[in-house]
């Protein structure tokens, strides 16, 4: 088994489980507004925490794996052609400054769902 199909198991366990974390609440939902004085495992509130606490997390780790692989394959092709090294070096800060942008945006609005009054 190669490291993608690793990588797709574990992303489907981790999809499950947050599934089955979450379904109790939507299943109770009727139940736990019937009786407000009795705590639920899963608010609204909660919901909002936890999906903006993964979002933020998961733009930052697509950000930084975009950034790593602009980078490897800047180098390998600097190492190949060095003459083109300053042409290289400036479009791969470029584009490492665009996904850098993207993924603070992405974890501005995952903070405001966690944030969120």
């Amino acid at each position: 088994m190669n490291r993608k199909q690793l990588f797709q198991i574990l992303l489907g366990v981790g999809a499950v489980a947050v599934a089955i974390v979450a379904m109790p609440s939507v299943a109770f939902a009727q139940a736990a507004a019937e009786t407000a004085d009795k705590a639920t495992f899963l608010t609204s509130n909660g919901a909002a925490w936890l999906g903006g606490a993964i979002g933020a997390g998961l733009a930052i780790m697509g950000g930084a794996a975009g950034i790593g692989r602009i980078g490897g394959s800047a180098v390998e092709s600097m190492a190949r052609q060095p003459a083109a090294a300053g042409q290289i070096s400036t479009a791969m800060i470029i584009t490492a400054a665009m996904i850098e942008g993207a993924t603070l945006f992405a974890v501005v609005v995952g903070l405001m769902a966690v944030l969120k009054a």
